[in-house]
């Protein structure tokens, strides 16, 4: 019995938080419920599935930000070793919740095209995907820790790296067959900054920028050529075009990014007014997912957008800071994997909704409707605070 709460006491981390990463969480967090409750209320009015209750979305996000403190406020307190030494595991549960959600997806209306979604008993239409963006940096981080006992282990051939590789590739891969192409760009570029993390050589960074730089000349010349043939599916093939021709697909594909211009522009420098968005009136379909930074931009003008923006930035500085002030490789890759994951997505969702990239459907951290996402980020947020425990006691 002794050894028991010993054990249990030894994955419990002492000390105290740093207090400006929680407060910026909070402050994100609370401003992406209620953001989220000025960009929903109209559609749900009108949402059969919402039972015509305009505080359907804002109800069920509330509920799931409060559970998600709580999980962030416990997994603050665990070890982050204790992540460490389950690393493989999660690793190949969230690879058989990949291979499961291509079997048997949730049926979800007006997208039979997509498997992305589990109805899982206390989690329905929960998304594999989101837990495979965590379950890769977690297994990077375990493996690129380790690199030089992995190559003592295999006659010193250093093997890291394509290890993670390896593993980049199969996710992506899982994640792309289900139709999900933004998740698929995103875990990439999670996959490529663990490699960086972890030390890959220059000339292999220089190489993949330049393949790339290339690759996205060759596409923008011949995309007319190059479309049809990508391994995408139509649907995707069509958001491209969209993209590439403004005048295509103008009442369907690019309906909802010509709504987002519209929002933004309307917007102005000071915005309309918390609550005054017009776009959101039936014209912005589901302004409150993916395309919710358009209705923050309409109503809290340029200087609000920016504002949110800036606090994002403090987010991933602390997140490095903390990261940075850690004395083991292993918790300063994890930290700063989920930080550039939280940067890289919010970036790419504003890059989809001012029409600066393809819209791919991604969404906006802490803002967009979504509850297995946000108990998963908050989940993050908690392993980063509890870095900074350790941190916290390694300055003592």
């Amino acid at each position: 019995m002794q050894k028991s709460l010993k054990g249990i006491k030894n994955w419990i981390q002492q000390g105290s938080y740093d207090m400006p990463f929680f407060i910026i969480v909070i402050l994100l967090l609370t401003g992406g419920v209620i953001m989220l409750y000025s960009a929903s209320y109209v559609s749900a009015s009108y949402s059969k599935e919402a039972g015509y209750d305009p505080a359907y979305y804002f109800k069920r996000q509330l509920l799931f930000a409060v559970v998600g403190v709580i999980v962030m406020l416990v997994v603050s307190r665990i070890r982050v070793t204790v992540l460490k030494k389950f690393a493989y595991i999660f690793a190949l549960i969230y690879l058989a919740l990949l291979v499961l959600v291509l079997v048997m997806p949730a049926k979800i209306d007006n997208k039979e095209d997509f498997r992305r979604w589990l109805d899982l008993p206390l989690l329905p239409q929960f998304q594999p995907s989101e837990l495979a963006k965590f379950g890769l940096i977690l297994f990077c981080a375990r493996v690129l820790s380790e690199r030089k006992k992995i190559a003592e282990r295999f006659g010193n051939h250093d093997l890291a790296i394509p290890i993670c590789f390896v593993m980049m590739v199969l996710t992506c891969g899982l994640v792309l067959a289900e139709n999900h192409l933004s998740c698929t760009i995103l875990l990439l570029g999670i996959g490529a900054a663990m490699l960086v993390l972890g030390g890959v050589r220059t000339r292999w960074i220089v190489a993949a920028i330049s393949v790339s730089v290339v690759g996205l000349t060759v596409f923008l010349l011949f995309h007319e050529q190059i479309i049809p043939k990508l391994p995408i599916g139509t649907y995707a093939q069509n958001r491209l075009i969209a993209w590439l021709d403004k005048d295509s697909f103008a009442k369907d594909i690019r309906w909802q990014t010509n709504q987002s211009l519209y929002a933004i522009g309307s917007g102005g420098l000071f915005g309309q007014g918390l609550g005054k968005s017009k776009q959101k009136h039936l014209y912005m379909p589901e302004p409150q997912n993916d395309f919710i930074f358009s209705i923050i931009c309409e109503e809290l003008g340029f200087v609000g957008a920016v504002a949110i923006l800036v606090v994002f930035a403090l987010l991933i500085w602390r997140g490095f800071v903390i990261a940075m002030n850690s004395d083991k490789r292993f918790n300063a890759l994890l930290v700063m994997g989920i930080i550039t994951q939280i940067g890289l997505q919010t970036i790419l969702n504003v890059l989809v909704v001012t029409d600066t990239i393809p819209n791919t459907g991604i969404s906006l951290p802490f803002f967009s409707y979504g509850g297995s996402s946000l108990l998963v980020l908050l989940g993050e947020m908690g392993i980063v605070l509890s870095v900074s425990r350790a941190s916290n006691l390694q300055k003592k």
